[in-house]
């Protein structure tokens, strides 16, 4: 475990090397994982293990207010977050453009550190989520509010969306979903991050047009953000679409197997695209 300060905000971050030797560099890849009920942890017992044994460099962090980074008391908006992820890199000493792979809200942090940094980002994996639209800020307000004032309504939305999960929980894991739920209350009680979010910066067609970071969109077939990825990969030129049918928003949680072969392969895909042969290396 190393902790590295980042934009003001002192992050808790997990390193594993590559495992496995190949011809010039590994692959650097960050996982960024949702927000509220979520931390590093969906992905280190996930994908994280099986990507550094396929000899990629992993990094994997908590959001600021998640997990055990810090919680300040403001700043949650998209624009944070990106913020954060571009300092943690500086601090880290990563100056290799980087494959990000978010999850829900992970990967609309990743989006904007695409549109913003198009440099550092070597290719871009988003599970179950998009970019900060204005619908997206829409949907947002929405669940937030439920979430504060219809408490009621929240636990229904979440049972409909990840009932089988739930269903599925060992009693340990729902020992953990019940920390995770509580962590959450803390940081919607103690924190500006209802407010924040959908205040957001949003992202309009023509930014998303711009992007020429190579996009994997990985969706449930009856997930949130199904009906919008057909739009979305009109818009991104350079994007290939995954549908995994049978899944809704939890995927990476239901299918975590599934979702890193489909990922690792996309990185390798978009690594060796990237990677001069070695006649192409100039020598002397």
């Amino acid at each position: 475990m190393a902790k590295f300060l980042a934009n003001g905000v002192r992050h808790h971050v997990q390193r594993l090397p590559a495992r496995q030797d190949s011809p010039g560099p590994a692959p650097v890849v960050v996982f960024v994982h949702g927000v509220f009920i979520d931390t590093l942890a969906s992905f280190y017992f996930t994908l994280a293990p099986a990507f550094a044994a396929a000899g990629c460099e992993v990094i994997t962090y908590d959001l600021r207010g998640h997990g055990k980074s810090e919680r300040p008391p403001s700043g949650y908006r998209i624009d944070d977050f990106v913020t954060d992820l571009d300092a943690l890199l500086d601090e880290m000493g990563v100056t290799a453009p980087v494959h990000l792979v978010g999850n829900s809200f992970g990967g609309t942090v990743a989006f904007g550190h695409a549109v913003r940094r198009p440099d550092r980002v070597a290719s871009l994996t988003v599970i179950e989520s998009g970019p900060a639209t204005r619908a997206w800020t829409e949907i947002m307000a929405g669940a937030l509010y439920k979430v504060t004032v219809e408490p009621d309504q929240a636990m229904a939305w979440f049972t409909t969306e990840f009932g089988r999960t739930v269903a599925n929980l060992t009693p340990p894991q729902q020992a953990h979903l019940e920390r995770l739920a509580r962590a959450a209350t803390r940081l919607m009680e103690t924190t500006s991050i209802v407010l924040d979010i959908p205040t957001s910066t949003t992202v309009d067609d023509e930014a998303l047009r711009a992007v020429r970071t190579p996009v994997l969109l990985l969706v449930g077939g009856g997930g949130l953000v199904s009906d919008e990825t057909d739009r979305l990969q009109a818009l991104l030129p350079r994007s290939r679409t995954v549908v995994m049918p049978g899944y809704k928003h939890a995927v990476l949680v239901e299918a975590p197997h599934q979702v890193g072969e489909a990922t690792l392969a996309w990185i390798r895909e978009q690594h060796a695209a990237a990677t001069p042969a070695p006649e192409e290396v100039e020598t002397g």
